[in-house]
């Protein structure tokens, strides 16, 4: 007898047929009792699997718990209002992003890397997206930890390649949780750290960044006869980055725009430097 369990595996079955919206055959009945009015009511033993189908009404299924013991119990599940579609949002192609790993101990992480490489080099339809994400919210974060920053399969591999090797490489962060709970700490970089180009990238791909610039970019206008977003973009007439009374706010907005990009995917800093 199952004791204390008693009545879960009803639960369990009306739940699935619920979901399939089936209801599934009685078991182990050959022939209907004599000692029940069959005719009376509509209480019925289903002999075979029956389309469950309602019409403007949620499936209702009542479920009774008898314990050895003599526990009395009884339950009704209702199934759950059905969920408006919502269109799927897709990782625009090329966008580079982060797939996560962690173990206790250094030679753990090498063989967790070691075997989603091998997981990802044999299912070619594995998107970037689909590895980071489930990455990121399957799995428990412990002490050892890595990422590997991708935008497209061959980049993906090639990473975790290096990594199972413990090898070095640019898009590949390697490190070990110094302390939990431990917030990170945002670097606002100077003069001298900017390039052509610089978050031309965010600007076209984060809606977070993108208003954080444009927002920046109202500020100055009265001071000023140029736009952030055409110097960060290189348009024609627009001031070069190597002039000091423009780089200085291009930065500053810039490093605002990375803070705003980062709280939005929940990472909080406990200080601001630079």
């Amino acid at each position: 007898h199952t004791s204390a369990a008693a009545g879960v595996a009803g639960v369990i079955k009306m739940v699935m047929a619920m979901r399939h919206g089936v209801l599934p055959p009685t078991l182990h009945v050959d022939e209907r009792s004599p000692h029940v009015d069959w005719e009376s009511g509509r209480v019925e033993l289903l002999t075979e699997a029956r389309d469950w189908r309602v019409e403007g009404r949620p499936r209702r299924a009542g479920i009774s718990s008898f314990g050895v013991s003599g526990t009395n119990a009884h339950i009704i599940v209702e199934e759950a209002p059905a969920e408006e579609p919502v269109a799927e949002e897709r990782t625009a192609p090329g966008t580079p992003l982060p797939v996560v790993v962690s173990a206790r101990t250094d030679a753990a992480l090498r063989a967790q890397v070691q075997r989603l490489r091998e997981r990802v080099a044999a299912d070619p339809d594995l998107s970037v997206a689909d590895v980071g994400f489930s990455s990121a919210t399957t799995r428990a974060l412990l002490e050892r930890r890595a990422a590997v920053v991708a935008a497209d399969r061959d980049e993906l591999l090639a990473g975790l390649e290096a990594l199972a090797s413990a090898d070095p490489a640019v898009n590949v962060v390697d490190g070990q949780l110094i302390a939990s709970g431990a917030k990170p700490v945002f670097v606002f970089p100077g003069q001298g750290a900017q390039w052509g180009g610089m978050a031309v990238g965010l600007l076209d791909s984060s809606p977070v960044f993108a208003a954080e610039i444009a927002a920046f970019g109202d500020a100055p206008s009265e001071f000023v006869d140029w736009r952030l977003e055409d110097v960060l973009r290189g348009v024609e007439g627009a001031p070069s980055l190597e002039r000091v009374d423009v780089v200085q706010p291009a930065l500053f907005a810039v490093m605002v725009g990375l803070a705003a990009l980062w709280r939005s995917y929940g990472v909080e800093p406990s200080a601001v430097v630079g």
